[in-house]
């Protein structure tokens, strides 16, 4: 029999750790997810069937991930001085992906905004050892959010290269030795009560388009000031709390900056490609799982007294279904590693137009086939692909949603025109 370690992926660039890393997560996975998943989206608001998988993935008492980026000789596991973080990265979006993608999301947006402080060449070692006992030292799961999107520009926060953050409202106000911070964002993953560190871009001069004026300060969740309202109720991503967060004078101390000014937006850069990885990681882990529900259906349902795969029309879908799977898989794990330090092919840094343009083709690519392939398959299934025991409509919900983030297709459609065609004005 076939399985989805079948599918294609460059060895020759895999992390060495990959296979210890995809094994402890298919077995949390298997025990703690799998026979739960089902129930989750029931869970959207309370998360009592959602939080103890957490906690089994990511604190000490389970499999202790969310300590990985930081350095070893702070509790961690030094990841973020790794010549494979994007590739670890995108070996645990997939795995994660595969048992729920909602909950991949929350996970891995942990260390969105982590990244800028704690992998190299960006290290700020002040701030990795003020929060590391916070996410080293914990039984419990620990969340941290990039709070980016604002309700008047949405993400075109990301739309750097255009917009170099003047429609940022959030503002950043130094008085004396701390940050003064007033804003409203919304949309943010792990937050709606979940998160307890926020990455936070902000403006210190509002309508300013100079990279010197953009800002990222981590805030903790529990300074005076900040508010974190209800979780959203989405068509799917139950797992991954979504909500508004007010900050009103909210004080800091000035060193809670990432780096300072125009560094601060270079790295802030650098957190898209992350993204764009981790998304398509979690594409690629739903499309395998995909791989193994309907491996299982065709194989065990009938037409014409014989299995349901033996049949041309029925055979053509499916393979069209495998073969998009495996190029996607190619892809994702040829984004990180144009991501990765170590042999990055195109020479050029992490925050450059080229890699950023390159990038979104490869999400907007994978998102495309994803859903185009999940759609198929609810053909294929007919009316048992509404139905939630195959988990097929859990997933097409869900992966519909990481389309859509990010910019959606419209963002990474201009960033690619951009660069490609020398576009001047979008």
């Amino acid at each position: 029999m076939k399985s989805i370690d079948d599918f294609s992926r460059p060895e020759e660039y895999i992390s060495p750790m990959d296979k210890y890393f995809r094994s402890a997560v298919r077995a949390w996975a298997a025990k703690d997810v799998l026979p739960h998943r089902r129930r989750f989206d029931e869970d959207w608001k309370e998360h009592a069937l959602i939080e103890p998988a957490f906690d089994a993935l990511m604190a000490n008492k389970g499999l202790g991930i969310q300590k990985a980026l930081f350095p070893a000789d702070l509790g961690g596991w030094g990841l973020g001085q790794s010549d494979y973080a994007f590739t670890i990265a995108c070996t645990l979006a997939e795995e994660v992906g595969r048992a729920d993608t909602a909950m991949a999301v929350a996970f891995m947006v942990t260390y969105w905004p982590l990244t800028t402080i704690l992998v190299e060449p960006h290290v700020n070692r002040r701030l990795a050892a003020q929060f590391a006992p916070m996410f080293c030292n914990s039984d419990k799961a620990v969340f941290a959010a990039l709070a980016m999107t604002e309700p008047q520009g949405g993400a075109d926060i990301e739309n750097m290269e255009l917009l170099g953050g003047k429609t940022i409202k959030t503002t950043a106000r130094l008085d004396g030795d701390e940050w003064v911070i007033n804003g409203h964002k919304l949309w943010p993953t792990n937050t709606a009560g979940v998160g307890q560190l926020f990455g936070v871009p902000c403006t210190t001069c509002v309508g300013s388009n100079d990279p010197n004026d953009f800002a990222l300060i981590f805030v903790p969740a529990d300074v005076k000031g900040v508010t974190q309202g209800g979780p959203y109720e989405k068509a799917g991503m139950a797992a991954d709390k979504n909500g508004d967060l007010w900050f009103e004078d909210v004080r800091v101390p000035a060193w809670y900056r990432a780096h300072g000014p125009g560094k601060d937006a270079e790295v802030f850069k650098e957190i898209i490609p992350w993204g764009l990885v981790g998304s398509m990681g979690f594409l690629v882990g739903a499309m395998m799982n995909l791989y193994e529900v309907l491996y299982e259906f065709v194989s065990t349902r009938t037409y014409g007294n014989r299995p349901l795969k033996e049949n041309d029309a029925i055979a053509g879908l499916i393979g069209r279904i495998a073969g998009d799977i495996e190029v996607c898989r190619i892809l994702a794990y040829e984004g990180a590693r144009i991501g990765d330090r170590r042999n990055r092919p195109y020479g050029h840094p992490l925050y450059s137009e080229e890699v950023l343009a390159k990038l979104r083709n490869l999400k907007d690519f994978v998102c495309d086939r994803a859903v185009e392939n999940f759609g198929r398959a609810m053909d294929v299934l007919g009316v048992y692909g509404p139905d939630r025991q195959y988990d097929i409509e859990k997933h097409w919900r869900d992966i519909k949603i990481i389309q859509l983030w990010m910019g959606g297709k419209q963002l990474c459609q201009m960033e690619a025109a951009r660069f490609f065609y020398n576009c001047k004005t979008l």
